[in-house]
């Protein structure tokens, strides 16, 4: 069995295969209302991939500094 890890930001960018219907209906549909839809699904799904992504510095999974341990031999 093959393990793979679906990350948010992963999940993300599937979330582009919701173009696919907003192009079609455009094409169908010739009219502004079909790409703007088009337009949207990419502007919403770009917002998500980029909040998606890990935080620099990011060493505890949760993005705070951390103050240093007292055990902690570099502490002064």
């Amino acid at each position: 069995m093959i393990e793979t890890q679906f990350t948010p930001r992963i999940a993300a960018t599937v979330g582009l295969l919701a173009v696919i219907p907003t192009l079609g209906y455009a094409i169908v549909r010739p009219s502004l209302s079909g790409y703007l839809a088009a337009l949207n699904v990419i502007l919403i799904i770009g917002a998500l991939y980029y909040a998606m992504a890990p935080i620099e510095g990011d060493h505890d999974g949760h993005g705070h500094e951390q103050p240093p341990s007292e055990a902690d031999p570099t502490h002064h």
